[in-house]
């Protein structure tokens, strides 16, 4: 890693305001969301988020002047300092650039330990978090600080943006046919969803990319689906039922009546003397499944209809019609009846 005062911009002198202004400008100038068809951008970004990792940390960056380690935290010469000043410090440190009682490596003996002058200050002063928001909103939020490094270890690889969760309601019918929905993003950018076959209530789909920026790429979309009820058709796995109501002349003598499907109406004949309970199916006015369908649709399951006799309000013309006929049927005696 190159020299973070350069990388920064800034004097070896600078004090914390300096630094972390600099830093700053340049997350601003070079942060992904901005930058998001130059890599080169997301390079210097990770390069000053190092650089403002060690120089705001009061320790390292005492040492990092002092020789003792690199631009990436690693000791140059980890026994300097050891020979002459083992005297003086009592809990931070012992003397100018001894080792403390906790292992830690003093830069003085300071009322906080070891300092930088009059302008040091450390980590603990400076919330990455608040300096996100305040650049780009709360979604600055969704990348955690950089994390510090100690002697010898590498910052990990750049976090990737956080998931954004949207839930979806699908109207039953369009559920059913698998018509595409449209769904408008956090940024206000509305798209169009293809629904998986046989697509339900609880169904999650995600969308590569649409969540939030981050250093390591954006997080993606989670999409929740929650199927809309309907007023007289329902679900029976792949298959769609209804009841469909015939009056009592179309039943005896036969006709075509129209019946709803999730694609639209369709003519369905009855036959002549159907019972009310007979159950008449339409193909391939299902639901969604998987597997082939005919041009490159999917399959569907079928929809299945079953017929009632609805009798007329007003009975007196039929009681009239019928007069002493009794129907000989005996509909109950598989009961034993």
């Amino acid at each position: 890693m190159a020299d973070p005062y350069k990388t920064l911009g800034v004097a070896r002198t600078a004090s914390e305001k300096e630094i972390k202004s600099a830093y700053r400008t340049l997350a601003k100038e070079l942060h992904p969301d901005r930058n998001k068809d130059n890599p080169k951008a997301s390079e210097r970004f990770s390069a000053a988020t190092q650089a403002y990792d060690l120089l705001s940390d009061k320790n390292k960056r005492a040492q990092f002047d002092r020789g003792e380690i690199d631009a990436d935290g690693n000791p140059l010469n980890p026994f300097a300092g050891m020979g002459g000043g083992m005297g003086g410090g009592a809990q931070r440190g012992y003397g100018r650039g001894g080792f403390g009682q906790n292992g830690s490596y003093g830069a003085g003996a300071g009322p906080r330990g070891a300092g930088y002058g009059d302008g040091s200050f450390g980590a603990e002063d400076m919330d990455l978090g608040d300096l996100f928001e305040g650049l780009f909103g709360s979604r600055g939020r969704t990348q955690e600080p950089p994390p510090r490094r100690g002697f010898g270890n590498r910052a990990p690889p750049p976090k990737r943006g956080g998931d954004i969760e949207y839930r979806l309601a699908v109207p039953f019918a369009d559920a059913a046919a698998g018509r595409d929905q449209r769904i408008t993003l956090a940024d206000g950018k509305a798209i169009s969803l293809k629904l998986p076959a046989g697509v339900e209530s609880g169904t999650q789909m995600r969308l590569k990319g649409k969540g939030h920026s981050g250093p390591g790429g954006n997080g993606d979309g989670i999409v929740t689906v929650t199927v809309d009820s309907h007023p007289f058709f329902r679900r029976d796995g792949s298959n769609i039922r209804m009841d469909l109501p015939i009056t009592l002349d179309e039943a005896i003598r036969g006709a075509k009546v129209k019946c709803p499907t999730v694609d639209g109406p369709v003519m369905l004949t009855i036959k002549a003397g159907t019972s009310g309970g007979t159950v008449m199916r339409l193909g391939g006015k299902g639901w969604t499944k998987k597997g082939p369908g005919e041009k490159g649709k999917p399959a569907r399951g079928d929809q299945l209809v079953t017929l009632e006799i609805q009798l007329p309000e007003d009975l007196t013309a039929l009681e009239e019609a019928l007069g002493d006929w009794r129907d000989p049927a005996q509909p109950r005696q598989k009961f034993g009846l």
